[in-house]
């Protein structure tokens, strides 16, 4: 089977995004920027449909912008099989939990079309630890997105036997949709930018744990210094407290000598159902569009 595709014989085939949360529903923004449609599924339906209005309302100013090629379409799919019905490219984007993502790979690949490439945007697991009920599993890969449409970087990284032909499709049609390829050319738990993240959110934890600084102190001088819009609080914000903390618990499975204070008070928030700009409190307070109150 061929996994080479061009933007050309792919541009009027779906994308399907499984999993409408905060960055399922930004995955789904991108492959709707090129004028296709994106089919949408989640287990909750409002969560789905909820991703959809973000598509339809985010969309036009991107392309206003210049940002965008031309306005597409996301639909929300009740059902897995709807989703996958002739696309190109599947995107998993479900919590970072091995027993949810092994399963669902399973029912994706027998449901996909044979040709099309399947990604997980999983940010903390290798795709080869979720690839055993796969059935050709050189047509899988991490694909992981950061926070589009703000942050477009994109790695690939492949699942140990992922083909050729499938990281070379995504290097060139990828671009197409406003977002940036980059390839880590070995299997590297957090890829290439979030193993340097890591260690930044790591340490702004800990100094908020030790009681040396106030997540606002970090923040304001990450901002003074280095001139960024948001500090690592307010972005830990912006990805959701509890999938912070369930990569962090990924980190320490790997390394148990990592300090334990980070996880303590992400535990603290994640606990009292403070998980950041989606419950509208986090280390900051949010009004009910996302913006700090």
């Amino acid at each position: 089977m061929s996994y080479s595709h061009t933007f050309d014989t792919i541009k009027h085939r779906p994308v399907a995004v499984v999993g409408a949360g905060t960055l399922g529903r930004r995955i789904a923004l991108m492959f709707c920027s090129r004028g296709g449609e994106v089919r949408i599924h989640d287990p909750n339906a409002e969560q789905a449909q909820a991703a959809v209005d973000y598509v339809a309302e985010t969309l036009p100013g991107l392309v206003a912008d210049g940002r965008a090629g031309a306005v597409g379409r996301a639909v929300a799919a009740g059902d897995l099989a709807s989703a996958l019905d002739g696309a190109w490219l599947v995107v998993e984007a479900v919590p970072e939990r091995l027993d949810i993502k092994i399963p669902l790979w399973g029912e994706i690949d027998s449901l996909a079309p044979a040709d099309a490439i399947l990604a997980t945007n999983s940010s903390s697991y290798a795709s080869r630890l979720m690839n055993e009920k796969i059935a050709d599993k050189s047509r899988f890969c991490n694909m992981h997105f950061y926070m589009p449409p703000r942050a477009n970087a994109v790695d690939l990284m492949s699942d140990g036997e992922t083909a050729r032909e499938v990281l070379d499709t995504l290097e060139a049609v990828l671009p197409e949709f406003g977002v940036l390829p980059f390839e880590a050319k070995k299997e590297s738990t957090g890829f290439i930018f979030n193993r340097i993240w890591a260690a930044v959110k790591r340490e702004s934890l800990a100094v908020v744990a030790e009681g040396v600084a106030t997540p606002e102190d970090v923040d304001g001088m990450f901002k003074a210094n280095w001139h960024m819009p948001a500090g690592p609080f307010a972005m830990m914000d912006g990805v959701g407290l509890d999938v912070v903390l369930d990569i962090e618990n990924h980190y320490a499975a790997e390394d148990p000598h990592l300090p334990e204070g980070p996880r303590r008070l992400l535990h603290e928030y994640v606990d009292s159902g403070r998980l950041g700009v989606k419950t509208g409190e986090g280390f900051y307070r949010y009004d009910r569009e996302g913006e700090r109150a």
